[in-house]
C-alpha cells in the first residue's frame, strides 16, 4: 500500500499569538511551530495502515524551507518519505494550495500511484476546511471528509463520519481520498530512535509557481478577549436559596 499524508506549517496553537503593526502577518520571532491536531492525526493513520498492510507512506508539505522541520517530526514519527514543495511567498490560498499539491501528486503518481491520500480536516490556522477537498477535485478522485473511522479493504475503503443521530458509513473504491479529524487515532510522540532514524530519510525539495490567489486577506485581527467573572453566592448554609436561583436561571432544575 502506498500511503500520501498531506500537512502544514502552523505556528503552535498553544502559543501567544502577535501581530506585526500593519496587522497582515503572524510575528513569528518566538513562535514554535508544528502540524495540526488532525492531521498528526492524519499522520497517524497512514503509519497504522502501513504496519497493518504492508507498504510505504510519503509526507507532503508546501511551505517555506523551515517546514522541513514539520516533514523530519513526521518521518520520526514512522513515515518514510517527505517532500517539501519550497517557497519564499507567504499567503497561499486554498486554490493555490490544492493546484500546487495536486500537479505535485499526479507527478509522484506517475512514478508509483498512490492507493490512499490522507489530509487532516482542517488546519489550526485557517481551518479553511477546503484544500483537500480541492485536490480530491483537480486528481477526480472519491472523497470523504470528517471522517473518525478508517477501514482499508481489498481496493475499497469504508469511512465513518460523525453526526448528530450516528455515524454515517461510505464505501468508496481506491484510490481514494480521505481528510480525518482527531480523534480517529491516538497519535504518537517521535521516539529518540525514531527521531535518530528521520535524520537519514530522504526529503526531496520541489517547486511551484503561485497561479495568482483568488482570495485577498485585508487584516488579521484578535477575537475579543473572554471575560472572567465570580459571583459570589454566600458562605455556608446562607448560600443554599441563591444557588437554587443560579440553577433554575441555568435551567439545571
Amino acid at each position: 500500500m502506498n500511503i500520501l499524508v498531506c500537512v502544514k506549517r502552523v505556528p503552535d496553537i498553544g502559543a501567544r499569538i502577535d501581530l506585526t503593526e500593519d496587522r497582515q502577518a503572524i510575528t513569528t520571532k518566538n513562535l514554535g511551530f508544528c502540524i495540526s491536531p488532525h492531521e498528526e492525526c492524519a499522520v497517524e493513520e497512514a503509519i497504522q495502515l502501513v504496519e497493518k498492510h504492508g507498504g510505504q507512506a510519503t509526507v507532503l508539505t508546501l511551505g517555506p524551507a523551515d517546514a522541513e522541520e514539520q516533514l523530519r517530526d513526521c518521518l520520526a514519527r514512522g513515515i518514510d518519505r517527505g517532500i517539501l514543495i519550497e517557497t519564499d511567498q507567504p499567503e497561499w490560498d486554498s486554490r493555490e494550495t490544492a493546484t500546487a499539491l495536486a500537479e505535485v501528486i499526479r507527478s509522484e503518481a506517475d512514478k508509483e500511484p498512490f492507493d490512499l491520500i490522507l489530509f487532516g480536516n482542517e488546519s489550526a490556522d485557517s481551518t479553511g476546511c477546503q484544500v483537500g477537498i480541492r485536490v480530491a477535485h483537480h486528481l477526480n478522485l472519491p472523497c470523504v471528509a470528517s471522517v473518525k473511522k478508517l477501514q482499508i479493504g481489498d481496493g475499497d475503503a469504508t469511512a465513518s463520519r460523525e453526526v448528530d443521530t450516528g455515524w454515517e458509513v461510505f464505501s468508496l473504491p481506491m484510490p481514494a481520498l480521505i481528510t480525518v479529524k482527531e480523534g480517529i487515532n491516538l497519535p504518537r510522540y517521535p521516539s529518540l530512535r525514531g527521531t535518530m532514524k528521520a535524520k537519514k530519510k530522504p526529503v526531496d525539495r520541489l517547486s511551484a509557481d503561485k497561479i495568482g490567489a483568488s482570495l485577498k486577506m485585508q487584516q488579521l485581527v484578535h477575537p475579543p478577549e473572554q471575560k472572567k467573572e465570580v459571583d459570589m453566592l454566600g458562605e455556608g448554609s446562607a448560600a443554599a436559596s441563591r444557588i437554587v436561583e443560579v440553577f433554575k436561571a441555568l435551567e439545571v432544575i
